[in-house]
């Protein structure tokens, strides 16, 4: 006979003892087991408890658009401590989450960690070694140099992070933090605990989660949206085994992800025809993304992230270029088109969507070719910024994968405006800065150093700024201005509106002025590499 698992997630919530360490498997709304984490902090409203308790969050747990995640538990008295690789974000305008509230006020340790160093703790709990060795993360805001993965002053009176010497090199040291409780969420589970994940759109960390939890005595709690009998699911659909699941808890109302209830490409259940993805309108992010687009070689595996680069996919369906990279997400996505918005961290027509974990592994060791990533700010040394915005901290979600994908990239093409808030148009297929930024964005130093230009250097990592007004190079002498858009000036437009000396190419070119027209740009990939070579 099945055992039986099913409670109700006001019973599950009665599950958490004080002190506990609690791991949440997330991603914003992707995954996000939002029930249980509701009826937690609706007993600690009622009861006062649990109390004191540590969450560990690998990405981040719930949204500003609906899923509260983990401000259900953002209390005074429940949270004790939090580590997660991000938070949930939004607009300025918006009311800020309840726990950045408490990063802010210094109401709790926080800290900011890495998703794949976060992966990679569970990974050591669950076979009891004692900690992460990497050194992912050195000479950025993780290392203890600098901040050690802390948010506010709490967390910095109790540093998680420290140098140390191995093997004639140096490392940083993540100790284990053992979670008793993981909290994670799967599509089906069948009456024995098994789960299939057939309508999620990614698989997140959920087996290392419940292995860290299940081989150090604790329970593990997983949200589901449907319970089948008994011996139903297909073996090779059983993506966490019921032996590494306590309870069950149904809520057929969950969320596919943000703004999503359920949609089926999301999911790899059919594809949407390349004509249903609308490509970008004409105008001056597109020239950005265009010019972007230009770097990738045929056949190359490519990261992509959050911002204006997010759109490079849709410019390769827009040039027929559909196929000619494969793009891998964090969340665990390969292949297909990488999704928008409220969406990000999903792919519509994926290939594949592997166990975040494992991408992560591949991210870390560099297998990959290229990522396309964002920056809100540079510095002198090439260094870059996209984890904290300090006046207003909840416009970023900080680091997520970050660190984790450029500790070793072998290229790197970050890209954004060049000011914040600048007046820009394209007139006669050329720039027009109507009025400048009153925010720069090239800065003496960066108020976080979340990649390191000189580590880069170090490494030989070739890394590209792509900007609507030029194209800089990090090279050893420093940040090189080596294309200029057609109508920027640069003494004015570039090298005024900068906080430190940008050196300027021999070789200076002119952007391609093809960017600057609405028609196609009929976009040609660079040679492969075994054929550069």
């Amino acid at each position: 006979m099945p055992r039986q698992k099913v409670i109700s997630a006001s019973e599950a919530a009665r599950l958490i003892p004080d002190g506990a360490i609690v791991t949440v498997s997330s991603s914003s709304a992707l995954g996000c087991p939002d029930a249980v984490l509701k009826a937690i902090g609706e007993r600690f409203d009622a009861e006062g408890r649990p109390r004191n308790i540590t969450t560990l969050h690998p990405i981040a747990a719930g949204d500003m658009w609906g899923v509260k995640g983990i401000d259900h538990l953002a209390k005074p008295g429940c949270l004790a401590r939090v580590l997660a690789g991000s938070y949930p974000s939004g607009p300025s305008s918006a009311e800020p989450p309840a726990i950045w509230k408490m990063i802010s006020g210094d109401a709790i340790p926080a800290y900011n960690v890495p998703s794949g160093i976060l992966f990679d703790m569970h990974r050591e709990a669950a076979a009891k070694r004692p900690g992460v060795l990497t050194q992912v993360g050195m000479d950025t805001f993780v290392d203890p140099a600098r901040e050690g993965c802390a948010m506010n002053a709490k967390a910095a009176a109790e540093p998680i992070v420290s140098r140390v010497a191995f093997a004639g090199q140096d490392w940083l040291f993540f100790p284990t933090i053992t979670p008793q409780v993981a909290i994670i969420r799967a599509t089906t589970a069948d009456e024995r605990g098994n789960l299939s994940y057939e309508h999620e759109g990614g698989i997140l960390g959920p087996v290392d989660q419940a292995l860290a939890v299940r081989n150090n005595g604790g329970i593990v709690i997983a949200q589901v949206k449907r319970l089948t009998m008994s011996g139903t699911l297909r073996p090779h659909d059983v993506v966490v085994p019921g032996i590494f699941v306590d309870f069950i808890v149904v809520a057929p109302d969950q969320l596919q992800t943000t703004h999503t209830p359920y949609e089926p490409a999301i999911s790899g259940e059919i594809f949407r025809p390349l004509s249903a993805f609308e490509t970008p309108k004409f105008d001056v992010a597109k020239v950005i993304t265009r010019r972007v687009a230009q770097e990738l070689r045929d056949g190359d595996a490519v990261n992509i992230g959050f911002g204006i680069s997010a759109n490079v996919p849709r410019i390769l369906i827009e040039e027929g270029r559909h196929g000619a990279v494969t793009w891998v997400i964090e969340q665990g996505a390969v292949g297909g088109v990488p999704l928008l918005d409220f969406q990000f961290g999903c792919a519509s027509n994926a290939e594949a969507i592997v166990q975040s974990p494992h991408q992560f592994t591949y991210f870390q060791g560099g297998g990959f070719d290229m990522s396309l990533l964002s920056f809100l700010q540079i510095d002198r040394s090439g260094s870059v910024n996209v984890s904290k915005l300090g006046v207003r901290p909840h416009v970023t979600a900080g680091v997520g994968g970050f660190v984790d994908i450029t500790a070793r990239a072998k290229k790197i093409v970050f890209s954004g405006y060049f000011s914040a808030g600048a007046g820009l148009e394209i007139r006669n297929a050329a720039l027009s800065i109507v009025k400048e930024g009153k925010v720069r964005k090239l800065v003496e130093a960066v108020e976080q150093v979340s990649f390191s230009g000189p580590r880069a250097i170090a490494q030989g990592q070739d890394i590209l700024y792509v900007t609507e007004r030029c194209v800089l190079r990090l090279e050893p002498e420093g940040v090189t201005v080596v294309e200029l858009a057609p109508g920027a000036d640069l003494k004015r437009d570039v090298l005024a509106q900068a906080e430190f000396p940008l050196r300027v190419a021999a070789d200076l070119r002119v952007m391609d002025e093809a960017l600057f027209h609405p028609e196609l740009i009929g976009l040609t990939l660079r040679p492969p590499l075994e054929a550069a070579r």
